[in-house]
């Protein structure tokens, strides 16, 4: 093969790496900029799942929090 063909090949090639790496590239900070934040999962409206059947909720000291308002007792 001439050398100067060869060359044009390689070169070729070359731009067609860089470009599909730079797409990559692109594809995954749009992903990542899709994704909701921590801040935004946190300012989710959940509701708060009582810690045990009676509705209390515990902290690591183990004192009571605060309760439920129709939190009912365990049969």
């Amino acid at each position: 093969m001439h050398p100067e063909i060869m060359r044009d090949l390689v070169s070729q090639h070359g731009r067609e790496l860089r470009e599909q790496a730079h797409r990559a590239t692109l594809a995954r900070i749009a992903g990542r900029n899709r994704r909701p934040a921590a801040a935004d999962l946190d300012a989710a409206a959940m509701p708060a799942i009582p810690d045990y059947v009676d509705g209390s909720f515990r902290t690591a000291g183990d004192e009571v929090v605060s309760r439920v308002p129709a939190a009912r007792r365990a049969a």
